[in-house]
């Protein structure tokens, strides 16, 4: 109960960073741990356009059924973190040994389909602002998040860098790009820099940091050593049961529309007053707190409120077990190393 609640108090230290972050960043910062990052308070709530961009840039040239998966998580941020803690903590298993066992598992889905992909899952875990702002866009307007996906690969096909390789086919249907694996049980997670591959750079996003595995310095794009996705296959959540209906915009799981279940994000017209220990507990109201204190491990409980809207942190700072400090965040934690190899294009 005390980890879960660490978890839980980690992610809305994030969330609350999270949506604070300005839309540009300095460049010279962006391989900066998430830790390092400044952030002014800020009311808005909704993404403007050129955050939407920065948000998917880095996984906008994925496959279809990746780029699904890592949309529906992040929507999970709290999951994603205690899920990164579940692979350190059983690196020593086997592929199959880890689908059997995180099958078990109450997490949601998307969350259990990332277990095959190990660096990704640790990229979202490290920037964790990052992962949590992605959440919170494609909750807001999924519509916009596809569609800045497809911009950001025309781009990408324009300046040169997308194109069908001997690891993944690039195709499209009416106007728009389908990203597969050239075989179906093997994907590459391709390796690039997101704010350069696309033509004009992009601003990075605040603090971003660079993943070893996932991030390539330079135009263009890396392939590492494919995954083999046959342990997973046999599982409801596994990868052939994500993709896109982009002619209707809608991001597909087991053949029907993804809805996020999750509670990270609430309806902007209720008032969320959250007890860690006692759970939601909603009042009708135009605002949106995320108020309430919480204490655990011998830590600070917040100081003052954070308005879940605008995740708008208010007064004082926050410490959690000397992992947290006013005016910043550090996420701490395990990351496991990426896949090397291959070619670039």
């Amino acid at each position: 109960m005390v980890i879960k609640q660490g978890l839980t108090l980690l992610l809305c230290s994030s969330i609350a960073l999270s949506a604070c972050a300005p839309a540009f960043a300095n460049p010279a910062n962006q391989n900066q741990p998430v830790g390092s990052q400044q952030v002014s308070a800020t009311s808005n709530t909704q993404q403007s356009p050129a955050q939407v961009q920065q948000l998917v840039a880095p996984i906008a040239l994925y496959p279809d059924s990746l780029v699904a998966q890592v949309l529906a998580a992040s929507t999970y941020p709290a999951e994603v973190v205690e899920a990164q803690r579940w692979m350190t903590q059983h690196k020593g298993l086997s592929a199959q040994q880890r689908a059997d066992e995180v099958n078990k598992l109450s997490w949601d889905p998307s969350i259990k389909s990332l277990i095959a992909f190990p660096s990704v899952l640790a990229n979202m875990d490290k920037n964790l602002s990052w992962t949590s702002s992605l959440g919170q866009a494609y909750v807001q307007n999924p519509q916009e998040v596809m569609n800045t996906i497809q911009q950001l690969r025309h781009r990408a096909q324009n300046a040169g860098h997308l194109s069908s390789t001997s690891q993944e086919t690039v195709s499209t249907q009416g106007q728009d790009i389908v990203i597969q694996p050239v075989n179906p049980e093997v994907v590459y997670v391709p390796e690039y820099d997101p704010w350069l591959v696309y033509g004009p750079p992009l601003a990075a996003w605040p603090g971003w940091y660079g993943y070893p595995g996932l991030y390539f310095g330079g135009p263009g794009i890396f392939f590492g050593v494919g995954i083999g996705i046959g342990a997973f296959a046999a599982f409801g959540w596994g990868w052939h049961h994500w993709g896109f209906d982009w002619a209707h915009r809608r991001m597909m799981f087991d053949h029907r529309t993804f809805v996020s279940r999750s509670r990270t994000f609430i309806n902007r017209r209720t008032t969320v007053n959250r007890d860690f220990r006692g759970g939601f507990h909603h009042v009708a109201t135009a605002n949106h707190h995320f108020a309430g204190g919480n204490h655990f491990g011998g830590a600070h409980h917040f100081a003052s409120t954070s308005h879940f809207g605008g995740f708008h942190h208010a007064g004082g700072g926050f410490r959690v077990a000397g992992g947290f400090h006013a005016g910043g965040f550090h996420a701490g934690g395990f990351h496991g190393g990426g896949f090397h190899g291959g070619g670039r294009r």
